[in-house]
């Protein structure tokens, strides 16, 4: 006996698809309905599947546009991003919240840094063995890392052993006490390119949310210049929306309004 599982059944709706005349119209181009007349459809089967997977695009790049709501049964809707309940939770508690703490704020150069090339559920998970292996962040103790203290780091694995990364840790703790001694706190230096304010970005859609800005161009040209690494303009910019100086949750997700009613009190 024969098949008559999907297979079968594709081809006959490809077939009667095939069977039908297909005005020629700005909406039918559109769907590519009118691409049936063509001999590049004579193979109905092609047909369905070309046209099955302009569907799966079109309802992709919609989901793309729309806030999830994690099955966690508090109906709020998030970031599309925000998906295990590790990156739900920094999702909630952290990112976009403005941080003004030195230490905290190198943790976040640091982390972002270590990120690249990787995700940042990844860094995350090593986040408490990062925050062991570097002293909870304490920028001066760090600044003090010599070579046994280096081969330490690069054996460690909790941490991301790459030794560029592992050393421009070390150099940006020393840059940072440079910038400390100049501005009073690193704090006030990185909050300037933004003029102290967080910037309330209305992106709706993930899409839309861009990986560098002008601001974040002209803070990591002025980072190198002050001999921190790690930092080209991405990261930077990575560095501000975890650190709240610029808000990119979408406006349909909860934390947009919350951080934007924050900020204007």
């Amino acid at each position: 006996m024969q098949n008559s599982g999907p297979r079968n059944s594709q081809t006959l709706v490809a077939q009667n698809f095939a069977s039908r005349k297909v005005p020629e119209s700005p909406s039918a181009r559109g769907c590519g309905l009118s691409e049936l007349r063509t001999a590049e459809f004579a193979n109905p089967e092609l047909c369905f599947s070309r046209l099955y997977s302009r569907g799966r695009e079109e309802e992709e790049d919609y989901r793309s546009r729309m806030p999830e709501r994690p099955q966690r049964g508090d109906n709020k809707l998030r970031c599309g991003w925000a998906k295990s309940d590790l990156m739900i939770h920094y999702h909630d508690e952290e990112w976009g919240t403005p941080v003004h703490d030195d230490r905290r704020l190198f943790e976040f150069l640091i982390l972002e840094g270590a990120q690249a090339g990787l995700s940042w559920e990844t860094i995350l998970k090593k986040r408490e063995n990062y925050r062991a292996a570097f002293d909870n962040f304490d920028a001066s103790a760090v600044a003090r890392y010599g070579q046994r203290k280096l081969r330490q780091l690069l054996a460690d694995p909790g941490i991301v052993r790459n030794r560029l990364k592992i050393n421009s840790a070390v150099e940006n703790a020393r840059a940072l006490l440079r910038v400390q001694d100049q501005f009073g706190s690193f704090d006030a230096y990185v909050w300037r390119f933004v003029s102290g304010k967080p910037r309330v970005n209305a992106w709706r859609s993930l899409k839309q949310v861009p990986a560098s800005s002008p601001e974040s161009d002209a803070m990591s040209k002025e980072l190198k210049q002050r001999r921190f690494g790690f930092v080209g303009s991405t990261i930077c910019y990575a560095f501000m929306q975890a650190t709240g100086m610029v808000n990119d949750h979408v406006v349909g997700c909860f934390r947009h309004a919350q951080l934007k009613a924050e900020g204007t009190r």
